[in-house]
């Protein structure tokens, strides 16, 4: 009896391991992968949820921080092809609910593996009805994705962040000046807890970056906006190549607003017509200007001591250098003017003398001066370089053409910089779009308090001079006087100038860019406005095209900072 029990026990011991070990070779060998597969998706599974990047912000104009560039929270759709049984069913259903691309979603079905995105984006409302479906091999996991509350806002200051190649970083704008302080390294994965403590595995997500941070820059969203809405109007009426616009402190450098035509919304990049919309012209692409230059060399004559505002000249009409030509716009000669009538009629000749008077070396040495030689620092990325041939030429011609803004190729931010130091005082500022950044640590780093080696173009004196000048432009000579403000100086000048063949020597007649800067108060100037307008139709000269539009945002400005009246 006693042998009995021991041969049942050790039958029943016999059959439990060879239970036990068939079994095992089902797991291990006849449906291996299909239990591979469940490991691993308890295992690792792709960590979109923990997706961070610092935030960017405006600043209103009472020093609040609205959100420009942020994350929002939803969910993406992975699947686990081995428990889907019937792919076209899944999918029906899916798409029931949010867009899914069937191609792609048939091809992730057919791979190996456990994890499968096939949809990202879905909103809270869009999971509440998926997870009722119970479809088996279908898993939503938390995602977080970078936003632009503002859509196409400020697109081009902003930037975007989006893949390039296998990492996904800050692409253009400020997106990628301040990748190092907006990026926030983490782990693509998050590890099961339990394998950590038993697989003695490092922990699944790495320390935020000493750097880590959020941006807060100096555009001011009102303004940005009127900034855009002008822009959008002068495209309607009057088309165009492309459209540009800044609008900055001339003496801090603090750009309030930076606008372009074509744009595009970072949201959504991807239906772009064409990369090339990503570039900021204001930044990459140089242009000659025309006759905003023209107080430039007036300024720079006046600082010389060769001339005065009411100094007087003959104006024939034309000059002839080096065997060249050069008329004034009208084809016309004004016979003897001022300084003054120069800058108001923008006679092309009278630059040409004033630069004459001063030498070619001491034209181009301030020329120099106010910046041109260099690039103007901005915190974005791709800045050009200016384009001065014609001041490495031996020949006269190629100074007289610079003088009035042709011959010579520079950026509209470097514009900008330019002409700020008219209204300034003479200084030439550092433009920039950074006001702080704000550490995840805690630590505050004020940008625009960094030292700067800020270089003087002109005297106090030729700024107030210059200035006086082209209030009077505005007051007696822009669309006849019409558009002057009873109580508040505004300094402000036009251009027009001829655009280059592409690839040739020479102008084209039936194309043109049209230009216009203004500053104001014009002697505590608080703004300085600068518009380009490339290729419009319908109009020749810039004081058809863009002196509305400048006058518009001069009046919002006034209205919108409640600026006194400085006369």
């Amino acid at each position: 009896m006693h042998n009995i029990r021991i041969y049942l026990l050790l039958a029943g011991i016999i059959f439990f391991a060879g239970f036990t070990v068939s079994q095992l070779f089902v797991i291990q060998v006849l449906e291996s992968e299909k239990y591979l597969a469940r490991a691993e998706a308890q295992y690792v599974q792709r960590n979109y949820h923990l997706y961070d990047r610092g935030e960017i912000y405006f600043t209103t104009k009472d020093g609040e921080l609205v959100s420009a560039a942020t994350l929002q929270s939803g969910y993406l759709i992975a699947i686990n092809p081995a428990y889907i049984d019937d792919p076209e069913i899944t999918f029906s259903r899916l798409n029931d609910v949010i867009d899914i691309d069937r191609d792609r979603f048939m091809e992730r079905v057919k791979r190996e593996g456990s994890y499968q995105e096939v949809a990202s984006g879905v909103t809270e409302s869009q999971a509440d009805e998926i997870r009722p479906l119970g479809l088996s091999g279908v898993s939503l996991y938390p995602e977080r994705w970078r936003f632009y509350p503002g859509g196409s806002m400020a697109a081009h200051a902003l930037g975007f962040a989006g893949f390039q190649g296998d990492e996904h970083e800050g692409r253009y704008g400020l997106e990628r000046s301040y990748e190092n302080i907006l990026d926030r390294p983490e782990s693509f994965y998050r590890v099961n807890f339990f394998a950590q403590i038993f697989g003695n595995i490092a922990k699944g997500s790495s320390n935020v970056g000493e750097n880590s941070g959020n941006v807060v820059t100096t555009i001011e969203p009102m303004v940005q906006s009127f900034l855009e809405y002008e822009i959008n109007n002068i495209r309607e009426r009057w088309g165009a190549g492309s459209i540009g616009g800044i609008i900055m402190d001339p003496s801090t450098g603090a750009i309030k607003a930076m606008a372009l035509w074509p744009t595009f919304d970072p949201n959504d990049f991807s239906t772009a017509i064409s990369n090339d919309v990503f570039s900021n012209s204001l930044v990459e692409s140089v242009y000659e200007m025309g006759s905003v230059v023209k107080p430039i060399t007036i300024a720079a004559g006046i600082d010389a001591g060769v001339i005065r505002p009411n100094s007087t000249y003959y104006d024939g009409g034309r000059v002839r250098l080096d065997g060249f030509t050069i008329s004034n716009f009208d084809g016309r000669g004004h016979g003897t003017v001022t300084m003054q009538e120069v800058l108001n009629r923008s006679i092309n000749t009278g630059v040409v003398n004033i630069m004459k008077e001063m030498g070619a070396g001491t034209f181009a040495d301030y020329m120099l001066a106010f910046g041109f030689d260099s690039k103007t620092g901005v915190d974005l990325p791709y800045e050009s370089d200016n384009i001065l041939v014609n001041f490495e030429s031996p020949r006269l011609i190629e100074y007289a053409t610079a003088s009035f803004g042709q011959g010579i190729a520079v950026t509209p931010i470097g514009m900008t910089r330019a002409l700020a130091a008219l209204g300034n005082g003479g200084y030439v500022v550092e433009p920039y779009l950074v006001e702080r950044i704000e550490k995840k640590n805690g630590e505050i780093i004020n940008t625009n308090e960094r030292i700067k080696d800020v270089k003087r173009a002109i005297s106090e004196e030729t700024s107030r001079e210059i200035s006086r000048m082209l209030v009077n432009t505005v007051d007696d000579a822009l669309l006849g006087g019409s558009v002057a403000l009873p109580r508040h100086s505004v300094a402000a000048k036009t251009g027009t100038a001829q655009i280059p063949h592409a690839g040739e020597r020479g102008y084209r007649d039936d194309a043109f860019l049209h230009s216009f800067f203004g500053y104001f108060p014009a002697y505590d100037p608080e703004f300085i406005i600068f518009l380009y307008h490339v290729e419009p139709q319908g109009a020749q000269y810039a004081s058809q095209t863009l002196t509305e539009p400048f006058m518009d945002i001069v009046k919002f400005l006034i209205q919108y900072y409640s600026i006194n009246p400085d006369r």
